[in-house]
């Protein structure tokens, strides 16, 4: 099934935010191993990536909600990118036993640790969403959503004063050998389409689209959509987490603001 962007009127900036955002990421990729030790060129990246924070958050304000579509332009597939199929052996043993034993782990700076199972989030009031998915790589699909509002669990974890990040922790390992992670600040995380869905277009989320729970932020690219999640923490910074840069690719040279 085809489809085309139409009905809405925020797209034509959300296609020139998004366009700023490939910019700098391509930026940041092309020639990394040289550019990323010189301090002018990393100073001006980081310049550009608050920017377009600002100006994204300016233009749409902080609960401006991304597009939302009818089910008539729902993708017949949603195509699955980066990891598809984990081969770690936690992974394996989870999925072997449909996830009946998996637990969401949510701790750092809250005041009540969480451990949820899959059946006890999904009980849990739900959002239903069609959003499009837009991919650093120049794809896009759009499917339909469901799952708990992440401000919701952070609500009944209860974040602590201090922390400034969410840090979603995941169980697939790209290249065998780092597992991926992401993160979002407070702002983010608490917005409206920010949820953890565990449903695809009304079926139990694939394991080739993250199964049994991954995040989506519907006004970020693509690569911020953690899949696989296995806990979340809330930390004050992630500067000791992995490459210090809030996120697997961002540790590689990706920015980590990528709101489109």
């Amino acid at each position: 099934m085809k489809h085309r962007d139409t009905g809405s009127r925020g797209l034509p900036r959300r296609r020139f935010l998004q366009r700023m955002t490939l910019g700098a990421a391509t930026l940041g990729l092309a020639g990394c191993d040289r550019l990323s030790g010189n301090d002018r060129v990393v100073e001006t990246l980081g310049l550009a990536e608050r920017l377009n924070l600002r100006v994204q958050r300016f233009l749409a304000g902080e609960r401006g909600l991304a597009p939302e579509y009818p089910a008539s332009m729902i993708d017949e597939t949603f195509r699955p990118n980066g990891s598809t199929d984990p081969q770690a052996p936690r992974y394996r043993e989870l999925a072997a036993n449909r996830f009946r034993d998996w637990r969401l782990e949510i701790g750092g700076m809250v005041d009540n640790p969480l451990s949820l199972s899959l059946d006890a989030l999904q009980a849990l009031p739900a959002r239903t969403q069609i959003t499009r998915h837009d991919c650093v790589e120049g794809w896009s699909a759009i499917g339909q959503w469901r799952g708990p509002a992440l401000a919701d669990l952070l609500d009944r974890a209860g974040v602590g004063p201090r922390a400034r990040y969410v840090v979603f922790h995941c169980m697939d390992q790209l290249g065998g050998e780092d597992y991926y992670y992401e993160s979002l600040d407070l702002s983010e995380a608490r917005h409206p389409q920010t949820i953890l869905a565990y449903s695809l277009n009304d079926e139990p989320l694939p394991i080739a689209n993250g199964a049994p729970l991954r995040l989506r932020a519907e006004r970020q690219l693509g690569y911020k959509m953690a899949k696989y999640l296995s806990s979340i923490t809330l930390v004050e910074s992630f500067e000791s987490i992995a490459g210090g840069a809030g996120g697997y690719w961002e540790d590689r040279g990706y920015t980590w603001y990528a709101g489109i």
